[in-house]
Order: structure tokens, then sequence, then C-alpha cells
């Protein structure tokens, strides 16, 4: 089965694990909205990144808070850009799935949109 990757990102307004986790656990539960078919089992892992203004909380602390107790999490930092968007948390899900990569829908919520205008969010 192939693996395709789902890529997605919010920003927070504020560096407060409260503000961290609400914003990871919305951007969660969009792509699984936004991708019917995707279920937690089918994930090889999700790999969150963070600009380096966000230090309060790791954002997997949030998919394990909305159930995601056996996939593979990994948080890390983005390399930081000058000029980048700020208060960014970013996601990239390696999900097994036998969906075309077309097929995958993308979520960039809020700020986050700009990253990505290519994409029509939330078809």
């Amino acid at each position: 089965m192939p693996v395709r990757g789902v890529r997605g990102a919010i920003t927070v307004e504020d560096d407060r694990s409260e503000s961290v986790l609400s914003a990871t656990k919305e951007l969660l539960l969009a792509i699984l909205k936004a991708n019917p078919g995707l279920n937690t089992e089918d994930l090889a892992s999700a790999w969150f990144t963070v600009t380096d203004d966000i230090r309060s909380v790791y954002p997997a602390q949030a998919a394990r808070e909305i159930g995601w107790g056996s996939v593979p999490l990994m948080c890390a930092q983005e390399i930081p850009v000058s000029g980048s968007l700020p208060l960014c948390i970013r996601i990239l899900l390696s999900w097994n799935t036998a969906l075309a990569q077309e097929s995958i829908q993308h979520v960039y919520l809020g700020a986050a949109a700009s990253l990505r205008p290519d994409l029509d969010n939330l078809k």
C-alpha cells in the first residue's frame, strides 16, 4: 500500500500551552474531516514542527489528548527563516492509503493559509 503525505498548518495568537494545544487539536480534527477515509490506525507517523517562538508545549500532546495513542509522533523546530510566518504549527502525516496523491486534502487554517495559497482549503 502506498504511503501518502498529508500536510497542514495553523497559527496561534500566543505561546501559551492552552493556545497551542487547542489550535493543534483544531488542525488535526480539520484534517480528519477533510479526509473522511483517514483513520488513525492507518497513520505510519505524524511529524509536528513549530516556529522558534513556540516553546510552551509539544503539539504532539494534543494528538495524544484526542486519542492518537498508538500513532508514532515527533516534534521539532522549524528552521528560523527571516520573515517567515510566526507562531506557526505545521504537521506532516504519513498515511497508508490507496488514494491517489491528488485525492489527499491538505489543510491550512487561519494565517497559515498564506503558506499554500495554491490549495483550495477545505473543499
